[in-house]
C-alpha cells in the first residue's frame, strides 16, 4: 500500500491504482499473517489457492476484522478446503457462457443484448466466481484490437445494449476501454452501455481524474452495474466514488450474490441496501449461487432464500428490495424467485 509517500510526477499519481494492484496480496501465508490469524490450516488454503489463485489489495484486506475466521469480507476471498470437494451437480459452466458464444469473447444469452468478455484479469479474486473456470486466453476479444468485437455487434441492428465484462473491464487501461466504448457509441443501434465491475468497490483508486474525463465524454447512456455483497464493503472512499461516477452519468446498481456465512441473513441485506442508498446506488439483483464447482459450501436452500427476501419486503421501501433471481443456462432471462 503507498502511505506516508508524496509523489510527485502527474503519470505516476494517474498510475497509483495500478501500483496498488502490484501490491496486492496474493500469497495465503502472507494474508494469514497479515490479518493475525492462526496458521493450522495454511497447507489446505494452499490446496485450494492452486485451484483458484488468491488476490486482494490491500485496501480491503484492510476492511477484515484481523483474527476473526467468521468476518463476511475474509470468506469471499480466503481459499479454504471444501474449494477441493467434489459435490455432485457443480459444475465447470453452470451459467451456458460457453454454449452462448457468438464470437471469441462475445456472448448472448438475451434478446437485445450482448455481452463482451473484456478481459481475464480482476481486481479481486471472489471464491464464489462463476467464471473461475472460464477459457479466457481462447476468448480473447482484444488480441484483434476489437475489431471482429464491433463487426459482430453492428452487424445485429436488434441490439440497443452493450455489456463489459470480464474479469472486470475497468481493470483494462483507459486507451483499451475507451478505444472500445469510443466505438460502441457510434453504432447507430447501440443505445446503452452497461459495465459489470468490482473495481469501485475493491479498488476504488481507479476511478480517478483521468477515468472520469474519458468516461463522463461518452456521449451514450452508461449503467454501472457493481458488485458488493456486505455493507462493510462500502466505506467513505468507496461511497464517494460511487458518487463520483453518478457525477459523471452513470446510473448506479448493485447485484450481489446470497452467499452462507457471507449476507445470509436478513440484517445483513438490509444494511446493504441503506448504504447502497446513500451513495446513490440502487439495490437490483440478488443472485441465488450458481454452482460452479468448488462453491458448495457458499449455497443455502431456495427456501431460506425466499425466508429473507419475505421480511426484507416487510423492512425496507421496495425500491430498496433487490430481485432474487437465479441464471439457468439456455434461459432467454434471469429467472425470478418469488
Amino acid at each position: 500500500m503507498i502511505t506516508g509517500i508524496r509523489i510527485k510526477n502527474k503519470s505516476l499519481t494517474q498510475n497509483n491504482w495500478q501500483q496498488c494492484l502490484a501490491q496486492a496480496i496474493r500469497d495465503p501465508e502472507t494474508l494469514i499473517n497479515y490479518l493475525e490469524l492462526p496458521t493450522e490450516n495454511l497447507q489446505k488454503t494452499r490446496q485450494a489457492h492452486e485451484k483458484h489463485k488468491l488476490l486482494v489489495p490491500l485496501n480491503y484486506a484492510d476492511k477484515i476484522k484481523k483474527g476473526c475466521w467468521d468476518d463476511p469480507l475474509l470468506k469471499q476471498i480466503l481459499p479454504i478446503e471444501d474449494e477441493t470437494f467434489v459435490v455432485k451437480g457443480y459444475i465447470s459452466d453452470p451459467v451456458g457462457d460457453l454454449d452462448a458464444s457468438l464470437s471469441p469473447g462475445v456472448l448472448q444469452k438475451y434478446q437485445g443484448r450482448a455481452l463482451i468478455v473484456t478481459t481475464g484479469v480482476c481486481a479481486i479474486h471472489c471464491r464464489y466466481c462463476f467464471r473461475q473456470e472460464f477459457p479466457y486466453s481462447e476468448a480473447n476479444p482484444i488480441k484483434n484490437n476489437w475489431q471482429q468485437t464491433i463487426d459482430v455487434i453492428k452487424s445485429d441492428s436488434s441490439l440497443y445494449e452493450v455489456i463489459l465484462s470480464g474479469g472486470d473491464p475497468f481493470v483494462l487501461s483507459d486507451q483499451r476501454l475507451f478505444s472500445l466504448c469510443q466505438q460502441l457509441a457510434t453504432i447507430p443501434h447501440i443505445k446503452t452501455l452497461r459495465f459489470h465491475t468490482r473495481i469501485p468497490v475493491v479498488l476504488p483508486q481507479r476511478i480517478n481524474m483521468n477515468f472520469l474525463k474519458y468516461f463522463r465524454s461518452l456521449k451514450i447512456k452508461k449503467v454501472v452495474v457493481i458488485h458488493a455483497n456486505h455493507a462493510n464493503e462500502i466505506d467513505t472512499e468507496v461511497g464517494n466514488t460511487l458518487r463520483t461516477l453518478v457525477s459523471a452519468g452513470a446510473t448506479l446498481l448493485n447485484q450481489s450474490v446470497l452467499l452462507k456465512g457471507v449476507n445470509d441473513s436478513v440484517e445483513a441485506l438490509e444494511n446493504l441496501s441503506h448504504v447502497l442508498f446513500h451513495y446513490k446506488t440502487l439495490p437490483y439483483y440478488l443472485h441465488l449461487l450458481d454452482k460452479v464447482s468448488g462453491t458448495a459450501h457458499f449455497d443455502i436452500p431456495q427456501q431460506k432464500a425466499l425466508f429473507i427476501m419475505e421480511q426484507l419486503r416487510n423492512r425496507l421501501s421496495g425500491y430498496l428490495v433487490p430481485k432474487l433471481v437465479r441464471e439457468v443456462s439456455g434461459k432467454r432471462s434471469k429467472v425470478a424467485i418469488v
